[in-house]
């Protein structure tokens, strides 16, 4: 491991931090993030950092602080703030009491803080402030948990790290930790650095980069000794090709996430559902792929740490059968069904120490290994998968340098696990903002980089679902993408699609098998419009038409079809329908016919997939010209010929459709999203109708 420390870069941070917070809270910053992007350190939110500085009291007395990072902030991205200042004197007065359950220490963490609004403290701060160096740095890093996490492991890390780093047993996190280690410095005066076992490293000293460098040595030495006690390596029994495992995820995933799908009670809303990350490298399908992969993998995590986000173990399935869905389906629900029975035997066996107020985790895996696959990770959105993921790609790592030394794994014991699993202030971390209707939902909008497609996505991300942008490749799309990303990070994603192309709409679905492991719910919008008479109507300009508007409904709804009998959880489709099918426009044949056409495809499809519990509506809006600067390009098409024909302007001819209907309302982009948010919420036991979003047209019947 190398230093990233950059005196330019310090420099940098002390003249944009320190005028607002103090250069040491300065520096306490950039160290911080350094430590934060080395994912072999610390990973989303774990680890910890300090500095011991002095505040004003409102008598403008100048008194000790602690300022250490709050609870559930992220090292890489932490700003000042995120280090909250708490009374350091107290904090060591708190040495002299023999015990502080966990919520007594966030008690007087909270009433000890210099501003109230300030986050609550991390649960470790009494062991930062009864460390003696000024900057303190806590990190879970791999390499020191590989030589841990297994037999002999403290005399494994005496001859990595040196005689002077101090050695503790593992301890459980908390207030009595905090008391070993202060313990611990008093026995030795003159460390600088603390290994807990199974647990992690600490180190201090004077200055911010005096610790970040002690830290990075002695990580580098860790890592170094693995490197030279590395005498075996994996056996592979079968070299399982990426491109073939990456066939299986896009075949497998939405089956086992129809599974893992939990029955909600709610007869419109029937399942809470999972988001599903493949983890497929070359690392993972070595191990999957071993003779000892199962025993590899079948083990506790590095920390303790990591328990709420992946469970104590994952899940396995022996010599998956790919070639028989109906096979594969039946071992993935057997396996399913083991793992709840053991898993509820563990809480079982453990249950007498189940603190009040906690509730037991649903009895299934947010792991799954297949052999020539991977690993499948769960999580109950995106970015929970892919915590889940992350961790679950470095705990393999350092399980293999584990037995590349020829040495077992060898993790925590059951009671402790479980009592870091269902530690009250472990679950505080995964309390978040209220669940949103989508949430943990994934939504294929067609055509989304137009008008209407856009606003769709926007008004989808705003409410929780996972959202798959596709549209022919192109700028538009791609622009699209990207300022909805800045937004709605590991929410949306761009996938390229040609509706006319039934390979490239099965390649849609695929790609989202991979990404987030299906689709829920899909939103047909992608249409193609033309002006001329019958007369003079060409027929293969028709054809042209009738491809996108027929043909790629049709291979959407067979797409999804397959797709959702496949997931076996229900779904939502919904076809952005025209007024132009019960109202047709002179010039304007070749549209309305085909929408027309595509809208009784829609009609059918609710009839035959209703038994599926998929439920297919349509919205039918009138005219539509933008949604914010994205013109429409059905009225890019249509536009001058109507105008023409009325002789108005642009402005006046969208005057002329606003006029034309009862409430005189200018349908927008926006009102067709909400129609669609509408049906894809479920707020009614709704299939096979029709929802006009026209302002009233008369003549557009049936209302």
């Amino acid at each position: 491991m190398r230093s990233q420390w950059s005196d330019e870069a310090a420099r940098g941070c002390i003249a944009r931090y320190a005028q607002r917070c103090g250069e040491d809270l300065a520096l306490r910053t950039y160290t911080s993030r350094l430590i934060g992007a080395e994912p072999t350190l610390v990973l989303h939110g774990g680890g910890n950092t300090s500095v011991k500085g002095v505040c004003t009291n409102v008598f403008g007395e100048r008194v000790d602080a602690l300022f250490i990072k709050a609870s559930g902030h992220g090292l890489a991205t932490i700003e000042p703030e995120g280090h909250v200042a708490v009374d350091l004197a107290y904090l060591r007065r708190l040495r002299s009491l023999p015990q502080l359950a966990d919520e007594a220490i966030a008690n007087e963490l909270r009433t000890h803080l210099f501003d109230h609004r300030a986050p609550t403290p991390s649960i470790e701060t009494p062991v930062h402030a009864f460390i003696p160096g000024r900057f303190v740095d806590h990190t879970h890093a791999d390499a020191v948990l590989a030589l841990t996490n297994q037999p002999d492991g403290e005399a494994h890390v005496r001859r990595a790290l040196g005689e002077d780093v101090v050695i503790l047993p593992y301890v459980v996190p908390g207030f009595h930790l905090s008391k070993v280690v202060a313990d611990a410095c008093d026995t030795h005066p003159r460390a600088t650095a603390m290994v807990w076992m199974r647990h992690g490293i600490i180190t201090w000293g004077e200055s911010a980069h005096e610790s970040y460098e002690r830290m990075i040595e002695l990580v580098s030495r860790a890592e170094a000794y693995l490197d030279r006690s590395a005498r075996h390596s994996v056996q592979v029994a079968v070299l399982t090709p990426i491109a073939t495992a990456e066939q299986r995820v896009a075949f497998v995933a939405p089956i086992i996430r129809g599974l893992l799908a939990v029955p909600s009670g709610d007869p419109d809303r029937p399942f809470r559902r999972a988001v599903v990350r493949p983890l497929v490298c070359r690392e993972v399908l070595d191990v999957v792929d071993a003779p000892h992969g199962r025993e590899l993998a079948l083990s506790p995590p590095l920390t303790a740490d990591h328990l709420i986000r992946t469970r104590v173990l994952p899940a396995w399935i022996d010599a998956p059968n790919y070639d028989d869905e109906r096979r594969l389906r039946t071992q993935l629900d057997e396996m399913l069904r083991n793992y709840a029975s053991d898993y509820q035997a563990y809480f079982t066996r453990h249950a007498a120490r189940l603190p009040a107020g906690v509730e037991p985790f649903t009895p299934a895996p947010r792991v799954v290994f297949m052999p020539g696959l991977g690993a499948l990770c769960v999580g109950e959105d995106a970015r929970a998968a892919r915590i889940v993921l992350d961790i679950t790609l470095q705990t393999l790592v350092a399980k293999t340098r584990i037995a590349a030394m020829g040495s077992p794994y060898q993790g925590l014991e059951e009671e402790h696990l479980f009592d870091m699993e269902y530690r009250v202030l472990q679950h505080a971390k995964l309390r978040g903002a209220s669940v949103l209707p989508l949430a943990g939902h994934v939504t294929l909008v067609t055509g989304g980089a137009g008008a209407i497609g856009s606003a769709i996505c926007e008004r989808l991300l705003e409410n929780g679902a996972h959202v798959a942008i596709t549209d022919l490749p192109g700028p538009r799309l791609d622009e699209l993408v990207g300022n909805l990303h800045q937004r709605f990070p590991d929410h949306v994603v761009g996938v390229p699609l040609d509706v006319r192309d039934a390979a490239s709409v099965s390649a849609g679905f695929d790609a989202l098998s991979r990404v987030w492991g299906g689709v829920d719910q899909v939103v047909i919008t992608a249409g193609l419009a033309h002006v001329a008479g019958l007369d003079e109507l060409e027929v293969e300009r028709f054809w042209e038409i009738e491809r996108v508007n027929v043909g790629g409904t049709l291979l959407l709804l067979q797409a999804a079809t397959r797709h959702l009998k496949r997931q076996s959880t229900g779904g939502d489709i919904v076809l952005i329908s025209t007024k132009n099918v019960f109202a047709p426009g002179a010039r304007f044949g070749a549209y309305s016919a085909t929408k027309a056409a595509a809208h009784q495809l829609a009609r059918i499809a609710s009839l035959e997939l209703a038994e599926h519990g998929v439920r297919v509506n349509m919205v039918a809006p009138d005219a539509v010209f933008s949604h914010g600067q994205r013109r429409s390009g059905l009225w890019e098409e249509v536009g001058p010929d109507r105008m023409r024909a009325r002789g108005l302007d642009a402005a006046g001819l969208e005057d002329y459709y606003r006029q034309r209907n009862l409430l005189k309302a200018r349908v927008t982009a926006d009102h067709v999203a909400n129609a669609v948010l509408f049906f894809l919420t479920r707020q009614t036991p709704t299939t096979g109708a029709t929802l006009p979003v026209d302002g009233g047209l008369p003549d557009a019947t049936p209302r």
